[in-house]
């Protein structure tokens, strides 16, 4: 009998790590299917989108940045009959890569890669540039920060990079958790 209460506690324990287990489930919408799932569907398990984009012909595209401290961005493509098309992970150096200095614009790049949180936002007055950064996972498995610069007064991109997040407790870029 004296183990009873810490048997009942164990018990509590795995119930609240499988209820906080299947709240995450949806986080990258990976219980939404293609072609099936409506878009009520995905707002029900994804949440409200940070960003939304109508395009003419009727299909949307939803952004749903997991930071500020996340390494994800999920775009939501959603066709015009309403059903959920795709969903893809954005911040990789695939869609880094389509980023092009002096074509790329704000607009598009947002459109690409979602939005930045406030601290992520930077202005620079002596350059007239502004700086977005994203978290990310590198390819070594490690967080780094990809920067977008703009020109300040048109808002085209000047250049692009990549850096590590140098906020572990050693001084080393932490590991990702995958």
């Amino acid at each position: 009998m004296p183990y009873s209460g810490f048997s009942r506690f164990r018990c509590r324990i795995l119930i609240w790590s499988a209820l906080a287990l299947s709240a995450c489930a949806g986080y990258g919408g990976s219980d939404l299917k293609p072609g099936e799932s409506a878009l009520a569907d995905v707002v029900a398990s994804m949440g409200t989108p940070a960003m939304r984009w109508r395009n003419a012909d009727g299909r949307e595209q939803l952004a749903y940045p997991r930071g500020p401290a996340g390494t994800q961005t999920f775009m939501v493509f959603v066709a015009s009959d309403g059903r959920l098309e795709r969903i893809e992970k954005v911040l990789d150096m695939e869609h880094f890569a389509l980023i092009r200095a002096d074509q790329s614009d704000m607009a598009s790049v947002l459109r690409l890669l979602g939005p930045v949180t406030g601290r992520n936002d930077v202005y620079f007055e002596a350059r007239d540039e502004r700086v977005w950064s994203w978290l990310f996972c590198d390819s070594w498995n490690q967080e780094a920060y990809f920067d977008v610069l703009f020109d300040g007064a048109t808002g085209i991109v000047r250049s692009t990079q990549q850096r590590p997040n140098y906020m572990g407790w050693d001084g080393v870029a932490p590991a990702c958790g995958h």
